[in-house]
């Protein structure tokens, strides 16, 4: 037999054993899973109810996987848990409200024409901020909730995008102003990020009272989670510890608000200055104290907003969602003429154009996104976390992975979110028959049932509606 007579017959051998091997593994594993699964099966089809492995799926539908893991979490740790990203739970929202199409009563946008979606907050101020979309970024505090890759990859996002984001409540990042075009610094509850310095540094200051994962909840940030580094840059001592109050210090008395506002106005050179607070009871009450302060803009935050971790019941059972914040607060600055004078900042459960639009129509000027712009930022770098950890790791402070997340990367894809978003708001104010989300308005809506149309005050889809010119 020749060398390559030798040579065929051992390649031969080589794949029929591979094959048998192979097909031998792949039957293997079959008849494996086959039996497993058949005694998995017997077993739910013959225990008794107390000894069926199905009476867990009988007690967590009753009780919910939701509260389940959370009743677990508060066996071991015996305090109060943090749940990140804000409430699992669905609040009355913007999916009960549809969308008018133009057609002939209104012709609809030619294509050719352009949108008009350019925002512009605090339209009094001396300096008032203009964006060229009605979506910018929410607080999202640096080193209590988000890395210093994460921030710059949000300011950087949001700079190609054309619009802006905010510092949020945590210490103030010089690499975060370097990257934002348009930053919008908050004024938090805390004693950090206030000198004047960094103030000067805003293109328009929110002054922190309240947020809907949270309500005006004071807290002390456990030493654990955070170094040294972040409390170097909150500007602590050694040995103090990191509190958030319930309240500004001084907002007891009558006049401190508007003090506030007229310093942070003076010392910033006439930006917009504003105040965020989660939807209440009494919404109206709390916003004619932030009109007689004179602001220039109100972030009204939702009962569906996030948080790097508020007690649950905070999220769930506390303020309003917000579609009954919008209603009320876009009435309540009709009642007092001041619609159009201080801009309406929604935030809390938008994740999509159809929402943000809905929530345009209805009277907000603009509208905050935060958890959906932490997932639309990770994107495909959450891979670096998943199976094996929660995508969150990586743009968390403390997250073990955030090393591995890439800041050129992550404010690429937020970019191409947002004018994504953007992009088919114009295409939703074409098919309403509008040059401009300006012109968009509550006549350009209709409901789905009887209960979302009283709340919102609009005719519901299946009754005859009159058209007026």
């Amino acid at each position: 037999m020749s060398d390559k007579d030798e040579l065929i017959k051992k390649s031969l051998l080589v794949t029929a054993a591979g094959l048998t091997g192979y097909y031998g593994l792949l039957w293997l594993g079959r008849k494996t899973i086959e039996m497993a699964t058949n005694s998995f099966i017997h077993r739910i089809m013959v225990d008794k109810f107390e000894e069926n492995l199905w009476e867990f799926v009988s007690a967590s539908r009753k009780v919910g996987l939701q509260n389940i893991v959370e009743t677990n979490l508060r066996s071991q740790e015996g305090k109060v848990i943090h749940r990140p990203l804000g409430s699992p739970r669905s609040f009355p929202d913007f999916d009960g409200i549809m969308l008018n199409f133009a057609q002939l009563h209104r012709l609809p946008t030619d294509e050719g024409l352009k949108i008009d979606t350019e925002v512009i907050i605090g339209p009094k101020a001396k300096k008032p901020l203009k964006v060229s979309m009605p979506i910018m970024i929410s607080g999202m505090a640096y080193g209590l909730a988000l890395s210093a890759k994460a921030k710059i990859a949000l300011a950087k996002g949001s700079t190609m995008a054309g619009t802006a984001t905010n510092t949020g409540e945590g210490a103030y990042l010089p690499a975060e102003r370097k990257s934002a075009k348009k930053l919008i610094i908050q004024y938090n509850r805390g004693k950090w990020t206030k000198s004047e310095k960094i103030l000067k540094q805003a293109d328009a200051i929110e002054i922190h009272i309240g947020q809907g994962a949270g309500g005006g909840t004071g807290h002390a940030i456990p030493d654990k989670n955070i170094d040294y580094k972040i409390k170097r840059a909150l500007g602590l001592k050694w040995g103090e510890q990191a509190i958030i109050h319930a309240t500004l210090p001084g907002i007891k008395h009558k006049d401190y608000l508007s003090k506030l506002v007229s310093y942070l106005r003076r010392l910033s050179g006439g930006v917009p200055v504003g105040v965020k607070l989660a939807g209440s009871k009494f919404i109206e009450k709390d916003l004619e104290i932030v009109l007689e302060a004179k602001v220039d803009f109100i972030v009204l935050d939702g009962a569906q907003a996030g948080s790097k971790g508020t007690a649950p019941m905070l999220q769930d059972d506390f303020g309003l969602p917000s579609l009954f914040a919008l209603k009320r607060a876009n009435d309540y600055l009709i009642d007092t003429q001041q619609k159009g004078n201080v801009s309406l900042i929604m935030a809390g459960g938008f994740y999509n154009p159809g929402q943000m639009l809905k929530a345009l129509a209805l009277g907000a000027d603009a509208l905050y996104i935060g958890s959906v712009a932490l997932f639309a930022m990770s994107h495909t770098e959450v891979l670096e976390a998943l199976p094996w950890e929660p995508p969150p790791t990586v743009v968390f402070y403390k997250g073990p992975l955030n090393n591995k997340f890439n800041v050129n990367t992550g404010a690429k894809n937020l970019s191409k979110f947002l004018t994504s978003c953007n992009e088919e708001i114009m295409i939703g104010v074409r098919a309403l028959g509008k040059k401009s989300i300006k012109e968009v308005n509550k006549n350009d809506l209709f409901a789905l049932d009887s209960y979302i149309a009283k709340v919102v005050d609009i005719p519901l889809g299946y009754n005859k509606i009159l058209y007026e010119e």
